[in-house]
């Protein structure tokens, strides 16, 4: 919990810094980056986890591996390297992704479905997500057999659940308390 929170803190002190100089975007970038190697790449995230790895070379690391970031996303590895934090690089770089996209007023949506969407669909989704949010939105797909049909949408802390296996766990429930 408290790492989570500290990570919060530093992508609110990066995006402040990145949005007085004009690069929010930029460093979004390099943020988006970070994570999603973290995510791929296991050999990284345990060497930035591994406590008898000193520090200093789990920078040199980072900068090796994401030579070309901005300078203040290389001034965040110092920072977190100076704090003792390098370990939570990755939560800062999901956080910050998301108070960027908060920043920017774009909204992800979590659409799942028993089977793939058609575009069609996608786009009838997108238009009435956008007008329930006035926000840019941005749609992630995911199928989950176990809905068995209809959907599960979830934007923000939110969440609408037409799926058929919700409807069918309801009818269970009102059958077994009659």
């Amino acid at each position: 919990m408290a790492g989570s929170r500290a990570a919060i803190r530093y992508a609110k002190a990066v995006l402040a810094l990145a949005s007085e100089q004009k690069k929010a975007d930029v460093v979004n970038e390099d943020m988006k980056l970070i994570a999603n190697t973290l995510d791929q790449s296991e050999e990284l995230s345990e060497l930035l986890h591994n406590a008898v790895t000193k520090s200093e070379t789990k920078k040199t690391a980072l900068v090796s591996v994401f030579p070309k970031c901005h300078a203040i996303t290389s001034g965040l590895f110092d920072v977190l390297v100076t704090n003792k934090r390098i370990d939570i690089v990755y939560d800062v770089a999901r956080r910050y992704s998301a108070l960027y996209d908060e920043f920017m007023g774009k909204e992800v949506a979590k659409v799942t479905t028993a089977f793939p969407m058609t575009s069609a669909l996608e786009a009838k989704v997108l238009a009435k997500i956008k007008e329930l949010t006035n926000k840019e939105v941005t749609l992630e797909k995911v199928v989950d057999e176990a809905i068995l049909g209809g959907f599960v949408l979830r934007v923000g802390d939110k969440q609408y659940d037409a799926s058929v296996a919700n409807k069918l766990n309801k009818l269970k429930r009102e059958f077994t308390l009659n």
